[in-house]
């Protein structure tokens, strides 16, 4: 697998890794659907060392997982544009990682409702008063799509990351000129 390019922007530490994707919220999940790109943006929590997934049981995700299980996940966070007297040389604050591995779909119960209990603590957390019951996990039935829910794990064989981080003195604010 081939790894970053621009050898200057590439994160190799993997606790600024590790903690951009505990903190991010959106990812975008790439598969190959017979000979075309489909890719869904995601809620994920990603947790020692693994990334994991939710939805219906149903749908085209999860049948096009299902035919190929290696899969591509992108997490990406802009913070804005680094301006530059010369116009070429005008570009954006970001940090990015890709995650390449295989996904799998989660049977077991315990670790199920474990990472569903790990997706309200990162995106609603202190809202719910008790912890996530297995029954609730084990019989919950989506009202849109008929079928339960259902967690996917990601296990990564190749994660990259890359950052142009903030020049605060260079950052552009509205009003700002040369």
């Amino acid at each position: 697998m081939d790894g970053v390019r621009y050898k200057l922007r590439e994160v190799l530490d993997k606790s600024r890794i590790d903690s951009f994707l505990q903190q991010a919220r959106i990812g975008h999940l790439g598969m190959v659907d017979g000979h075309l790109p489909y890719v869904v943006p995601l809620n994920f929590v990603w947790t020692n060392e693994k990334l994991y997934i939710h939805g219906a049981t149903g749908g085209r995700r999860n049948e096009v997982m299902n035919a190929n299980p290696e899969v591509c996940f992108t997490v990406c966070e802009e913070y804005g544009t680094i301006t530059d007297p010369v116009p070429a040389k005008t570009d954006t604050a970001y940090m990015s990682v890709m995650i390449f591995g295989k996904a799998q779909p989660i049977v077991d119960l315990d670790e199920a409702t474990h990472m569903l209990q790990e997706l309200i603590n990162k995106y609603v957390p202190d809202y719910y008063k008790r912890p996530l019951p297995k029954q609730h996990v084990d019989k919950y039935r989506s009202a849109v799509f008929g079928g339960p829910v259902q967690v996917y794990r990601i296990d990564p064989h190749h994660i990259t990351g890359k950052e142009n981080p903030i020049e605060e003195e260079k950052m552009f604010k509205p009003g700002k000129t040369v």
